[in-house]
């Protein structure tokens, strides 16, 4: 199915939540693409539009909110404007999503076997039962799950928080989908866990070609994971580029603020960096760059809206001021 093209190609992809209060621009313009074997993070504070990008992806997004333009090219097929039933073809068959709440893919009075042996059996219907559970166990082996047999007969309730996690995981992947959507999946989970399931994601995009989007705030799950990361502000990308470019150099002043917020970046006995003031409502975005109020470089040029830039080779940036001496040196 997939060409040479990239597996996920999102073009001005903008999705609007329709309140009493106004129109809130949830996502606003939102270009990226994701290759196949390629992970890609998407990061930014919480309310940035990150988890949103994704439902809209899947066709998630339900009233009051909208995709109200743009394109989502999977595999060079447009979804945005597809039917219920056509989504529901892809979705945990060529398309997976991986919830940070694990209860949001597990149903709570059926055993993991009749969940996992239906998701498989729903998509395929030239194997069989037994095929199917085979799939299943081997699926939570996959993720590390001990004694896959037992754990296949056993409720979710009889789980704990981070296996839970681990058999939404393994759902995700039991038909090896083209393109996995991970909604901060390992936020509940011990460093450990984490670790083991970071190790997983990555071996799976490697073998199987499948492209995968990792959502998340935390800096340091994406760091040793994905290919290359978008950072999100207030509904729109406001730089990306490769991971390693972004981390070593990073050029827009809201990207420099996230870095240096994380305590590794710090010198030892002093005070943690802290971007000031908040978020600004979706609702009331300032005219032009929307981080103009929290910026230590912006100027009158910044009440005009950014257009998307390329200053560095393979770095995109929406920005009047970028940190790019300081990415030179």
């Amino acid at each position: 199915m997939s060409g040479d093209g990239p597996t996920l190609s999102v073009c001005n992809l903008e999705t609007h939540f329709f309140t009493r209060d106004g129109v809130a621009k949830a996502v606003d313009n939102v270009s990226f693409d994701v290759d196949k074997g390629e992970i890609m993070g998407l990061v930014g504070e919480s309310g940035s539009g990150k988890s949103v990008t994704g439902f809209s992806i899947l066709g998630l997004v339900d009233p009051p909110g909208e995709v109200v333009g743009g394109q989502v090219l999977f595999n060079g097929h447009d979804l945005v404007g597809l039917d219920d039933e056509q989504m529901q073809k892809l979705r945990g068959n060529r398309i997976a999503m991986i919830f940070q709440d694990p209860m949001m893919t597990l149903n709570p009075v059926l055993r993991v076997d009749t969940q996992m042996i239906e998701t498989v059996l729903a998509h395929d219907k030239s194997i069989s039962k037994n095929e199917a559970r085979q799939r299943s166990r081997d699926a939570l082996g996959q993720v590390g799950i001990p004694s896959p047999d037992e754990r296949l007969k056993a409720y979710p309730h009889q789980f704990s928080g981070g296996m839970r996690q681990r058999v939404a995981i393994a759902i995700a992947l039991l038909n090896k989908p083209d393109l996995i959507i991970a909604d901060e999946p390992t936020t509940a989970l011990d460093v450990t866990i984490q670790g083991q399931i970071l190790y997983e994601a990555q071996k799976l995009c490697r073998e199987t070609g499948t492209a995968m989007i990792w959502i998340t705030h935390d800096l340091a799950v994406v760091a040793g994971l994905v290919d290359k990361i978008c950072v999100m502000y207030a509904g729109r990308i406001v730089e990306q580029g490769a991971i390693s470019d972004v981390l070593d150099n990073p050029v827009h002043p809201y990207t420099v603020g996230l870095l240096g917020s994380v305590p590794g970046h710090n010198t030892r006995g002093e005070r943690l960096y802290q971007i000031p003031g908040m978020t600004p409502s979706l609702l009331n975005l300032p005219t032009g760059c929307a981080f103009q109020a929290r910026c230590p470089r912006a100027d009158e040029a910044c009440t005009a809206e950014p257009n998307i830039t390329q200053p560095l080779a393979d770095r995109n940036i929406r920005c009047f001021h970028p940190h790019l001496q300081e990415a030179a040196e």
